[in-house]
């Protein structure tokens, strides 16, 4: 870290710090400038006690969301740093398909706003990709992500904690079932760390959750090995009913 400080003015004279989202100048590497930040969705309060949909009215606190009462979740909560929107969206795939995985830092540290919990006695394992599309891509991009949650509050970081066993599909389109048949049997723990999720705490970590149904196939999986909590943390979730509200 006190390498890259002392070499900043350097590199900020070479490659002059510009917004990743609009191009513009901007005053440090890593940042948007301040109309970009204001088009990022931030998910309000109040919101379900068990899976963080924000709530359009005012609620009890604790109250459980609709979907969750009729079906309760096996994970221990969802942590989204953002709606899923056209700025969102932007930095999700530049960081997915563009190559900058620089920007992943920046990603993790709005996530981390939504984790005050994470410490050292949490571990934290990515959402993984099967090997085909690790090795056409060159990265898991939640992998990216969950390096830049787990070091700053010192948690374990397991890359490889999950493996996903078959490439599947995409999931847009399909229904409920489908989708779970899908991914039937497609992710797993990885055998060689079952013993170290027995009682564990973990966050799992993706980049943008829609159905929640690929989570869910992982929480599955990690709940299975014995991991007593799993939180979902992700940089951005599919709520349209909460973006229209916002």
């Amino acid at each position: 870290m006190r390498i890259r400080e002392a070499f900043s003015p350097l590199i900020d004279l070479v490659f002059p710090p510009r917004c990743p989202l609009c191009g513009d100048m901007i005053a440090t590497q890593t940042g948007l400038c301040a109309d970009c930040w204001s088009e990022l969705a931030l998910p309000g309060t109040p919101a379900c006690a068990s899976c963080g949909r924000p709530f359009a009215h005012q609620v009890a606190e604790g109250s459980c969301c609709a979907p969750c009462l009729k079906d309760p979740p096996r994970h221990d909560g969802i942590a989204s740093a953002t709606l899923y929107n056209a700025a969102s969206r932007k930095l999700v795939l530049a960081l997915k398909h563009g190559n900058r995985i620089g920007l992943a830092p920046l990603l993790a540290q709005l996530m981390l706003a939504r984790l005050p919990f994470l410490d050292e006695h949490w571990l934290v394992v990515p959402v993984p990709l099967h090997r085909w599309r690790l090795w056409q891509r060159g990265y898991n991009q939640s992998s990216e992500l969950a390096k830049g949650l787990a070091r700053p509050r010192g948690a374990r970081l397991l890359p490889e904690g999950l493996i996903r066993t078959k490439s599947t599909p995409s999931l847009g389109g399909l229904g409920a079932v489908a989708r779970k048949r899908t991914l039937s049997g497609a992710i797993r723990v990885n055998p060689r760390m079952t013993a170290t999720f027995k009682g564990a705490q973990v966050v799992l970590v993706d980049d943008v959750m829609t159905s929640g149904a690929t989570t869910e196939a992982c929480v599955s999986a990690l709940k299975k090995a014995g991991a007593k909590r799993v939180v979902i943390a992700c940089f951005a979730r599919v709520l349209d009913e909460a973006l229209s509200a916002t």
